[in-house]
């Protein structure tokens, strides 16, 4: 532990890695140190790391973190920034804004609660809408939408999680959220999963599919499946061929963009392969990140 070190507290939740991934590893179910950063702009990386980690388990030598250092919320491009400070009662999930034409934003999913964490969203602009993919990401929904004055979305499969939601989205149809954003039911992963589409490009696609790096495509966690993994590939297969988008921006799992063609194609591809997976045990050690 002479210089940086991921403690034993790590989860395995991928998060450091998403935003590292040169420089912290997966050994034997969890984090891992690949090599020390060598420039300031690794330092920076790592310290993204650091404050996206639920269990802040990405450590330097000193064991603290520079905290000018903190770069969340983080631009993705001109539209999209990622919350970071990702919360152990989501398991760690990624969580999203997403800028308006009006100047307004949405959040997609949440970070962990903290005040100065929610004054830190505002100052970007008025949050109007706090949009839950699914249950498991469902912890903090209703303070942040509170401390926004924002209304509260989630699906009518997962209404439990979230009983004061502001807005029940119910059935399988589409239904529109706000200007160019839709929600798309997507029964699987959770009886009221959810996608949130955006402008022909964003989809914040929960815990439905994601991105592995090690797969170097689309895939599911079908490992982890609380509901029925049968029920995720009939979605698939009933909406793969009409959502259009460049960019995947998952609660667990790794982001990509690439051009829309490409991705539709890779997600028809993809609902293809689901039609063969069968429900098996939970099994946390068999996402393949």
């Amino acid at each position: 532990m002479d210089g940086w070190y991921v403690d034993d507290r790590c989860t395995n939740c991928d998060v450091a890695r998403q935003l590292a991934p040169d420089l912290i590893g997966e050994e034997d179910g969890r984090s891992r140190m690949l090599r020390q950063p060598r420039t300031e702009e690794e330092v920076r990386r790592l310290h993204a790391a650091v404050f996206a980690c639920p269990t802040r388990s990405i450590r330097p030598a000193t064991g603290h973190a520079d905290q000018s250092l903190d770069p969340f919320p983080m631009r993705l491009d001109d539209t999209v920034l990622l919350c970071g400070h990702n919360s152990r009662r989501t398991a760690g999930a990624n969580s999203y804004l997403l800028r308006r034409p009006s100047g307004t934003l949405m959040m997609i999913d949440t970070p962990r609660w903290a005040p100065d964490l929610a004054d830190r969203y505002a100052a970007l602009g008025r949050v109007t809408e706090v949009l839950l993919t699914h249950r498991d990401h469902a912890a903090h929904g209703r303070r942040y939408a509170d401390r926004f004055g924002a209304r509260l979305w989630i699906h009518e499969g997962d209404l439990d999680a979230a009983p004061d939601a502001d807005r029940v989205i119910r059935g399988i149809d589409p239904v529109e959220v706000g200007e160019g954003v839709t929600v798309q039911p997507l029964p699987g992963h959770t009886r009221g999963s959810v996608l949130y589409l955006a402008d022909d490009r964003y989809c914040f696609s929960g815990d439905s599919f994601y991105w592995s790096r090690s797969l170097a495509d689309l895939t599911v966690a079908d490992s982890v499946t609380w509901y029925s993994i049968e029920e995720l590939a009939a979605s698939l297969a009933r909406t793969a061929a009409g959502l259009r988008f460049e960019w995947v921006l998952p609660g667990h799992g790794d982001r990509m963009r690439l051009p829309a063609d490409e991705m539709s194609r890779r997600l028809r591809a993809l609902a293809d392969r689901a039609r063969v997976l069968r429900p098996a045990p939970v099994d946390f050690t068999a996402v393949r990140w």
